[in-house]
Parts: C-alpha cells; sequence; structure tokens
C-alpha cells in the first residue's frame, strides 16, 4: 500500500465525504485542505521520532501489537463508527495524538484551523478520526514490506517516502510551512519540538 491511496483516488474520496458528514462539513475542499495538513503533520512528526534507531523499534513493535492495518480493511465503518476491534487502542485516536504530538497538539490544531478555515473543535476531532489511519496505513504498509530491518530498509524507508509524498501535495504545498513551522523565525518550529516529544513513553506499550 502507498500513501497515495490515502492521499487521492477513492479511499481519499471516502475519507473526505466521511470526515464532512461526521463533523457537518461542506466545503471539501477546505477538509481536503486540512486533511492533507494533518496527514503531514502526523507523518513528519513520527519520521523525526523514528529516525533513531529506538524510536523506529518503539514504533515497530507499536505497530505489530496495536496497528496491523486491519482498520483500512472497513474505512468507511471505522469513520462512521460503526466497525468494532477487538483492540481499543487500534481506534483510539485521543491516545494517538497525545503521545506522538504531546504538548504541541494545540498548536497544530491552530495552525490547521487557520490554514484550512475550519474550526479547532472540529480539527481535533477531524484528527482523532485520522490518527488510528495513519498507523493503520504505516502497520499494512510494514506487514508487506520485502524487509522490515531496523535501521535499514522498511518501516523507515516507508515512513520517509510517505512523509516526502504528503509534503508536496499540491493541496497542502501552500500551507506546509505555516502548519509544520518550516522558516519560522524559531528556527524549529512544530515538527522540531513533536521531535523531541516522547514516541518512547507513546510506543513503549503504555
Amino acid at each position: 500500500m502507498d500513501i497515495s491511496d490515502l492521499l487521492q483516488g477513492p479511499l481519499k474520496d471516502i475519507i473526505i465525504n466521511q470526515v464532512g458528514n461526521q463533523l457537518g462539513l461542506d466545503n471539501n475542499e477546505k477538509t481536503n485542505v486540512a486533511v492533507d495538513g494533518i496527514f503531514a503533520t502526523l507523518l513528519n512528526g513520527l519520521t523525526k521520532n523514528a529516525s533513531t534507531p529506538e524510536g523506529e523499534s518503539s514504533l515497530q513493535n507499536a505497530l505489530q501489537k496495536d496497528h496491523d492495518g486491519s482498520i483500512l480493511d472497513d474505512l468507511t465503518g471505522f469513520l462512521n463508527g460503526t466497525m468494532q476491534t477487538s483492540n481499543p487502542k487500534t481506534a483510539n485516536g485521543a491516545g494517538i495524538l497525545k503521545h506522538i504530538l504531546g504538548d504541541e497538539q494545540t498548536t497544530a490544531v491552530d495552525n490547521i484551523s487557520k490554514a484550512s478555515g475550519i474550526d479547532t473543535g472540529k480539527i481535533i476531532k477531524m484528527m482523532m478520526m485520522l490518527a488510528p489511519i495513519v498507523l493503520g496505513f504505516l502497520g499494512k504498509s510494514n506487514n508487506s514490506a520485502p524487509t522490515q530491518q531496523s535501521g535499514g530498509g522498511g518501516l523507515l524507508d516507508i515512513l520517509t517516502g510517505a512523509t516526502k509524498t504528503v509534503n508536496t501535495q499540491s493541496s497542502a504545498s501552500s500551507i506546509l510551512d505555516q502548519i509544520l513551522g518550516g522558516g519560522s523565525a524559531s528556527g524549529g518550529g512544530l515538527i522540531e519540538n513533536v521531535a523531541k516529544s516522547v514516541l518512547g513513553k507513546l510506543f513503549g506499550g503504555k
């Protein structure tokens, strides 16, 4: 599975339509910008954290235990709340966001809200819906990768490729600097702060 499956085509249409229906959004263009911004934010954060052997190993363990990608087998059911899962962590969007973004969650929500024109209350709900999908994508892609060796190919290559693709999405490229903090006066921005957050805590299992 390639990240482009989530960024365009039938799966993207399902995401836009279901998110719009669940949150009462009637502007698909704004929803699309927000969705791409959320994917970009989460993937950049995960890539930064998984750039160390320890971070990659922790993420690998989490994917194997809680995010095998089965959530994508019934994407409509997950997004509209009818899908049943035996593992609560698989669909725990709030928990995933807390661990990936840490104290930067509010900053991410505010920036994506400003960029898309959608209010912050709906952005946070959207992020909770999409975070399990991101990890589900990584889990499914990782399971089908020809090699899963830590530190050389496999998961880190999948993450790096996915992040590069989402960062160049035409619908989001004009707002990525704002969302990701690129070129900011602080020199680091959101993603650099996310990189310092507690991926180990998140993907350590508790």
